[in-house]
This record gives structure tokens, sequence and C-alpha cells, in this order.
């Protein structure tokens, strides 16, 4: 690793991986796309910046180092070697997680125990200070090779904090926006979810209409490294807020629950956009759509969630129905479990894409009439 240049890695969901990377490339930064995330490299500003825009990665590392490595010796000598001091103060605690594959070296817990020593002795001081603030290192072992990443995120970059109210089982809002983006839904047409819940996805409609960071008002790990600077992330944090605007299409959410409405409404915000969307009550279809034809996408509820497959039938069949009858004029997706409840919607629903909700496997139906 060069002195101002780091090996970066913006993990994502398995499948959105390619929507990251074209992020990256928005954002002028090259990227290779990896199985559960996209590799480039870049300084303090490529860093900064992929943590204040990325709007479907989960968090950025940065690889401290790389080694062969087939004994705990070996690993403590090597971990010692690292440049610890550049991302942990010395008031700083560890979090140590690790992850063994095909590797000699399988006992985590002891992984975990000879890279904290190491990094104790590396950074002059026998344990961890006590003082509360916590550096999250991840250690991946595969075929005897050891990765060994800091965080420069710190919370999850789907907690944009605004989402205090959820519903049964809340779409992480990386995933919402990634959709989103895999849909190639322009943020000029207007966008409709007939059964919102928490209203992520028009709230995260919003945010990319209005071209707002979605990390502008939150903090991250990096800000408390020793080479932190406080100036670099203002003036992008100022670039950031100079390029909103405030003309979009209308972004409109509904359900039949009340309540699940006013939480939604408050996410909005929360959000800073409930000038630019509307929730409301209405039973599916009812809801009043624009105008001019626009896209319909929604998460309904799914088996593994909210109940058993066979209870929610009828309810999918209510929602292909649903579709279908704005066939030719609104485009449309449905994101659900590969399998007899996706069946359910019936003709003109093509999966087209994997993706994971919440440890469940779902596809992107997109309709096609």
């Amino acid at each position: 690793m060069k002195k101002n240049i780091f090996e970066l890695f913006a993990v994502t969901a398995l499948g959105l991986e390619s929507v990251c990377a074209r992020e990256l490339k928005d954002l002028g930064i090259k990227s290779q796309v990896c199985k559960g995330g996209v590799a480039f490299y870049g300084g303090l500003e490529q860093l900064y910046k992929a943590n204040l825009w990325l709007r479907t990665a989960s968090r950025v590392l940065v690889r401290l180092g790389s080694f062969g490595c087939k004994d705990f010796p070996d690993l403590y000598q090597k971990a010692l070697r690292l440049p610890w001091g550049r991302f942990v103060k010395p008031d700083t605690d560890l979090q140590i997680k690790a992850s063994s594959s095909r590797s000699r070296l399988q006992h985590t817990g002891r992984i975990v125990e000879t890279v904290e020593s190491a990094a104790h002795r590396a950074l002059g001081r026998a344990t961890d200070s006590g003082a509360g603030l916590r550096q999250l290192i991840l250690v991946r072992f595969e075929d005897n090779r050891c990765v060994v990443s800091v965080d420069s995120s710190g919370p999850l970059l789907h907690r944009r904090g605004y989402r205090h109210m959820v519903g049964a089982a809340p779409l992480r809002e990386t995933l919402a926006a990634g959709i989103l983006m895999l849909l190639d839904w322009d943020a000029r047409t207007p966008l409709v979810d007939p059964m919102c819940g928490s209203g992520t996805f028009v709230v995260e409609g919003a945010l990319m209409g209005m071209r707002r960071a979605p990390g502008t008002a939150r903090e991250f790990a990096f800000m408390q490294w020793p080479r932190y600077r406080p100036g670099l992330w203002h003036v992008l944090q100022t670039q950031a807020r100079s390029a909103e605007q405030s003309c979009l299409p209308p972004l409109l959410g509904y359900d039949r629950d009340p309540d699940v409405i006013d939480a939604a409404a408050g996410n909005a915000s929360r959000a800073g956009v409930a000038a630019v969307t509307q929730f409301g009550k209405a039973e599916l279809g009812e809801g009043r759509f624009p105008e001019r034809p626009g896209f319909i996408m929604c998460n309904p509820p799914y088996g593994g969630r909210l109940g058993r497959d066979v209870r929610l039938t009828g309810l999918y069949r209510r929602l292909g129905e649903f579709y279908r009858s704005s066939g030719g004029v609104w485009q449309g997706a449905v994101l659900c479990p590969v399998g007899p409840l996706a069946k359910s919607l019936g003709e003109g629903f093509d999966c087209i894409g994997l993706l994971n909700n919440g440890g469940i496997d779902v596809g992107l139906y997109k309709v096609s009439l």
C-alpha cells in the first residue's frame, strides 16, 4: 500500500455489485467488480467520497495488509508489521471479527486473540483503553491467505438516519436504492409503491432524484482516525449540498394500514423529503396515480417474514392482476421469493436478478407486457 493511496473495498449485498461499480464510476473512480463487493484504489478524497455518496454499499473497507499464513506465530509477526497507527488512535478500542475458509488456521477465536495482541503491541499498549471509541477490524482467511481490513464507515451505510419507524419486515435502504438502479429508474418519471410499508422505495427514490448524498448528515469511523482531514470532508459536504435539486416527479406510497402510513410519512420527514413525497391509506390498486405514466415498485410480504406462503397466494394473484391492468402504460417490478409466490403473480413477470432480503433469497420480477 503506497503512502497516500489505499486499497479499498466497498462491501455490497449479493446482486448489487454492478450498480455499486456504476456509482463509483459516476464519482470518477475506476473499480473492479468482485463477489460481494467492488475493489478500487484511492486516497482520502476517494475514501470520503465513497462513504458520502454510495447508496448501495454496506461499508467501505481499507485493506491493512494481505499475506500468506499457515501458523499462529507467523500470523502474529505479520500482523505486528501492519500500519495500525495510521488508522487507530491510542484511545480507540478494537473490535476484531474473523472468518476462515479452506485454511489451516480455523479457530476464529484464536485468530482474533492473535491479531489483537499484535495490534496492541504495535500501538504500544497492553490492552484496550476502555475509552468507548471502537474501531472494527475484519480478518479473513481463505486458502491460507490472510486479509486484514479496517472499516472506514462505522454503522452500516444503510443506516441513513431517517428511518426511526419501521414495518414488520423493513427493506434495507441500500437494497431499495440498488433495486431502483437495477431497474434503470431515471428519477424523472413518477414512482408509486402500492404496498409501501415504511416507505423505503419512495424515500430512497426521492433522495436519488434530489441528488442528495446519503451520507451527508451522519458520522463515520474514519473521523476518529489519526489523519482525519475535517477540512476536506467539509469541502466534499459543501459540494454535495450545492449539487442538490428539488424539482421531482410525483413519488407516492400507499398502504392499507394507517399506522404504517404515519410511520412512512415520519421517515420521509426525517429524511428531508416530505415536500416531494406523498403517502396515503389505500387498498391495493385504489390509490391515486399521476396522469403521466411512471414506475410501480413494491416489496410485498412473503411467507418467510409474515406467515406461510399459502396464505399469501391470493394477495399475489391480485397484485399480478393490478400490475397487468397497467401494462403498456406503466412499468413495474416486484421483489419476492423465487417459487410459488412468484408463480402466483401470473403471466408477464420475468426475473431479472437474484438478491437477498433479510436472509431470504428473492428475485426481482419485472413486468414485461
